[in-house]
This record gives structure tokens, sequence and C-alpha cells, in this order.
């Protein structure tokens, strides 16, 4: 299947991020979400970035223009019929995404691939709400799109061959270099890295050691560019927790079990750099 348009549903940090993505790799892109503040403000955000890229002459003027023009916004779900691909990225609640999809199956074409930004959830279980589950797909990319290499494909039990094909083309078009997992709670990456960073807050939690003693070790120890209770800020604290949910749920073993810690910060609202709190303050 030949994919020229892709819709991207949310236009938060992962949404415009993969957007952004998207149209520097020459496709068009419609962004989409509940309201017109929230994408402008998206859109805003890619332009300023496009600039800073200009300014440091990675991308010509000329370069710079032509991306732009091929992102549009909208706050209306329905204009999704006339994209080729969908990649819904909203918060990683399975509630929210199954109201997605059955819209979504509703208003795109038949033949529209349905693929999720999803670190966790079963699409599977995403599929089961459209009429068209052989057209669902993961394509997790990571956090920031714009920086990071890696989209974990993730396919469905009913996901068709032609579905996974032409998604894992279109990663590598974008630049990305892609992984295939089954449909398993966490997938890959995240069954590995959560109980690393849940490990880690177990470790601040019972007083081993420090929230930068915790990092540094890891960092200098491992060789790891960013310590994982910064990175559970990056990420924030409350995706963490919810990924953490769902494999503890999902496969039945104690060693998912989220730390009471993880929990009293989400509760306080401290959910990491975008609320300017997480373990460590980013002075908001």
């Amino acid at each position: 299947m030949d994919i020229r348009t892709l819709g991207i549903v949310g236009a938060g940090q992962m949404g415009s991020g993969i957007g952004q993505v998207a149209a520097q790799s020459g496709f068009s892109v419609l962004l989409y979400d509940v309201t017109t503040d929230l994408v402008d403000r998206a859109l805003a955000n890619i332009q300023r970035n496009l600039i800073r890229l200009t300014d440091r002459g990675t991308l010509s003027a000329e370069e710079q223009q032509a991306i732009q023009e091929r992102l549009r916004g909208t706050s209306n779900l329905a204009d999704m019929r006339d994209v080729d691909l969908v990649i819904e990225a909203a918060p990683e609640d399975y509630a929210i995404k199954k109201d997605l999809f059955e819209q979504l199956s509703r208003v795109t074409r038949p033949e529209t691939i349905l693929a999720s930004n999803t670190s966790s959830i079963s699409l599977t279980q995403l599929g089961a709400v459209t009429t068209k589950p052989d057209k669902v797909i993961g394509m997790h990319f990571m956090n920031p799109p714009v920086v990071m290499q890696l989209v974990e494909i993730v396919r469905g039990l009913v996901t068709a061959d032609e579905t996974l094909t032409t998604v894992d083309s279109l990663a590598k078009q974008m630049g990305k270099t892609t992984i295939l997992a089954k449909d398993y709670a966490g997938f890959i990456v995240n069954r590995i890295l959560l109980p690393m960073i849940n490990e880690a807050i177990y470790a601040l939690y019972e007083g081993v050691g420090g929230v930068e003693d915790i990092d540094q070790g890891m960092k200098l120890g491992t060789n790891q560019p960013m310590g994982p209770l910064a990175l559970a800020d990056l990420i924030g604290l409350d995706t963490c927790l919810a990924v953490l949910e769902r494999l503890h749920h999902g496969l039945g073993d104690d060693k998912y079990r989220p730390c009471p810690l993880l929990r009293n910060y989400v509760a306080a609202g401290y959910l990491g750099r975008k609320a300017g709190q997480g373990f460590y303050s980013y002075g908001k």
C-alpha cells in the first residue's frame, strides 16, 4: 500500500514529534487534537523546532518552508477520512484509545491502517473494537521521536501481513530502525525498561541511595545516557505507573508491582518534567 498522507491523533509531545519526523521525511501530515488551541500550540512548537534546525544549518530555508507546508491541523476527527494511515498518540489510557479506535474505524476508509503509539496496551484488544482488526498495528516511537531512532512494531493477533509490511516500510522511510514485538503486556522495550525504573524507585524508597546517587551510579556504572529516575521524569511518572500496572495485571508477576513511592508521587501530582516536579525539580 502506498502511504502519502498520515493522520496523527494527539498533538502532545509524542504526537507532535511524530508529526515533525513524518513531515521532514516527505509525508503530508494532518495533526488532530480535541481543541484548535492544542493543535495550534503543537504546530507552533514544530515550527520553532524547524527554525532551530535552519539556524544550525541542518535545514535550508526552502526545506523548512516545504516541511511546514506539509503540516496541517484539525480538531475534527472526521477529517481523518482523507488519510492513508493514522498514528494514534493519545495518553496511555485504554478507555481513551478504545473510544478513538471506535471512532476512527467509522470515519476512515476501509483500507486505511490504524496504528497506535501505545507503549503497553494490547493491539489485539484495540483491533477488536474496530471493523478492520487486520488493519490495526502498534507503532511505538521512543521519546523524543525526533531524536530516538527506534520504532517498536507490535503485531496484533489478526494483523495482516500487508499491514505489517507497510508499517515497517513507513518507519524506515522516516529514518527509523524497527524491531518486531509480539502482543504481550509491555512488548519488548517497556517490559525490560519499566522494571529497571521501578527498581530504582524502590532503591530510593528503601533508602539505598539518593536520587542523584542512583542516577549517577546507573549512568557511569552501566554507561546509560540518562539515569532511571531522570528518565522516569521524562517519560512521565503517571505513564510509568500505568505501564507497570498493565505489566503487573497482564503478566501476573509481582516483580512488576509498582513501588508505593511512585504511587504517592503520582497522587501528589509530581508527574515529572511536564508538571515541573518529579524526582527532580524543573523550575516551573
